[in-house]
């Protein structure tokens, strides 16, 4: 990724992969790959999606089954990928046109599987689930097993009892309010991904509390947040 052009090659077979992002001439990058629905083509799925800022509205084209940040160099994440016709965006400018590029994944002979990850957090409509207690320098799933469009970030906080303050902040719509109270430390364990989505990557954060978040909006214009999808967690060493 250039901010201009996104390549993608290797061995493109079926199973858990490792998806070694290398980023240039841009700050960050936003590698994003999309699994479309059989019979339909980018076009099409270019078409209908169009220059919507919804997410959700690639679900009757494709799936979002990778979406990361990337910085400048390289940087790495697994999942795993069915076989199908894909595309990768880079999403990191956040204006379209992205620059994207097409691909297909065959069918292996004996699909990998992912490696053990030492916990799993996992996104629902509307509320999360696994650990609320996390270990640094460990190995971290993240999916998406509601029917949304779903990320998995963390905001830092200063301590148990203004994360409690900061989440009744955020179920009442006060996210102005919210932000003053919030460190700066932070993590994501993905953006946006579809249905069935999986990915894992190494936790690299300070430890402490963090209010684990979704920040989308429903069709309907409600943060997710007033809806749940907010809760307590720590990071420890």
């Amino acid at each position: 990724m250039n901010q201009k052009t996104i390549e993608v090659s290797g061995t493109l077979v079926s199973g858990a992969v490792n998806i070694a992002s290398t980023v240039t001439n841009e700050r960050l990058g936003e590698p994003t790959l999309v699994r479309l629905n059989p019979g339909v083509s980018y076009a099409q799925a270019a078409a209908g999606i169009g220059q919507t800022p919804d997410p959700n509205a690639v679900t009757p084209y494709g799936s979002i089954v990778f979406n990361a940040l990337a910085p400048h160099g390289v940087s790495s994440a697994q999942t795993a990928l069915q076989p199908g016709n894909y595309f990768a965006l880079d999403t990191g400018n956040g204006r379209p046109p992205f620059p994207f590029t097409t691909f297909t994944i065959t069918q292996a002979s004996a699909p990998a599987s992912l490696p053990p990850a030492n916990a799993t957090q996992t996104a629902i409509d509307f509320a999360f689930r696994g650990p609320t207690v996390l270990h640094n320098r460990t190995i971290v799933r993240a999916t998406n097993n509601g029917w949304l469009v779903h990320m998995i970030a963390g905001n830092g906080v200063p301590n148990a009892a203004t994360g409690r303050n900061i989440i009744a902040l955020l179920r009442a719509g006060h996210d102005r309010q919210a932000q003053r109270l919030e460190t700066r430390a932070s993590f994501l364990l993905a953006l946006p991904v579809s249905h069935g989505a999986v990915q894992q990557m190494t936790l690299n954060t300070s430890p402490g509390y963090y209010i684990e978040t979704c920040p989308m909006n429903t069709q309907d214009g409600r943060e997710q947040t007033q809806l749940g999808m907010l809760r307590l967690i720590r990071v420890i060493k």
